[in-house]
């Protein structure tokens, strides 16, 4: 791709930035230097944890089409949520949804109000995809790795990493992975992220919602609160799953933990729940 394919036009709503997709030239961006307030990782003790206020999962955008939440005869209540938890059943009636998703995440509800327990990627040791890696982090820290020509967002639960290589174009043939190929640049006091080439082996977020290989996502990172808080602004499109781009919003707050420690899933987790909902990843064959 020589260029990236879509522009933003962004507006505050109640102190909310928020982006649409339109259509523009794919001649190359004008990469800009990061600015000096914009650091996230300015040493090693510095991660972010979501914020109570979404946890792990997305806040609709004030306005327009946004993410699949809580079907509201059954709220969802997470671990320490101020009641007896309880696992999610997705509002259905969301306009984004094709048919044959809206079907296979009803077959997920119905087992989940049968009393079964649901697929949950962290918990079964596999990848979060994106933009599931986002609401990822409720419980244990993301940390971002700032590098030269590339930022690492790693997730400490099985040191799930996400590289976003900074001031380039993607790549014109790309084989479909978890976390497809992320290129990021600066505009002003936003980092602007753009990923592509994702495998659909995923979910966008916890409630099972599927997409295609055709999901593009675009991320808008902002600082606030005098840098406290970590506002990430995305908005998917999928033609394949989805009947128009919708737009969703993840907070982290700033805290203060160990440095980045090695967490292990697979080796830790062996029949989590006595539930075979999906098998735990294993290699046939060392990757190296």
């Amino acid at each position: 791709m020589s260029g990236f394919a879509r522009a933003w036009k962004l507006s505050i709503v109640n102190g909310i930035a928020t982006g649409v997709l339109c259509a523009s030239a794919t001649s190359s961006p004008v990469f800009a230097a990061p600015p000096a307030t914009f650091t996230l990782a300015p040493d090693a003790t510095t991660a972010w944890v979501a914020d109570r206020l979404t946890g792990d999962d997305f806040l609709p955008p004030p306005s327009g089409p946004g993410p699949i939440m809580s079907e509201k005869d059954h709220p969802y209540v997470p671990n320490g949520g101020g009641g007896a938890p309880t696992y999610r059943v997705a509002d259905l009636s969301n306009p984004i949804l094709q048919p044959w998703a809206r079907e296979l995440m009803k077959k997920a509800n119905d087992d989940v109000l049968a009393g079964k327990v649901p697929f949950i990627a962290r918990e079964r040791c596999w990848p979060g995809g994106m933009p599931g890696f986002l609401v990822d982090a409720r419980i244990v820290p993301v940390y971002f790795l700032e590098r030269p020509k590339e930022l690492l967002m790693v997730i400490q639960l099985d040191s799930m990493v996400r590289h976003i290589y900074m001031d380039v174009s993607h790549s014109t043939d790309l084989k479909p992975s978890w976390y497809g190929e992320s290129v990021g640049h600066y505009e002003g006091d936003t980092l602007v992220v753009d990923t592509i080439g994702m495998n659909d082996r995923s979910f966008v977020d916890n409630y099972r919602t599927p997409h295609t290989t055709q999901i593009h996502t675009v991320e808008r990172f902002n600082l606030l609160d005098n840098g406290n808080i970590l506002q990430v602004v995305v908005t998917v499109e999928d033609p394949g799953a989805f009947t128009t781009p919708w737009t969703a919003i993840q907070r982290y707050k700033r805290v203060k933990r160990a440095p980045l420690e090695e967490s292990r899933c697979a080796e830790n987790n062996n029949n989590y729940l006595n539930e075979s909902v999906r098998p735990i990843p294993t290699a046939g064959k060392p990757d190296f």
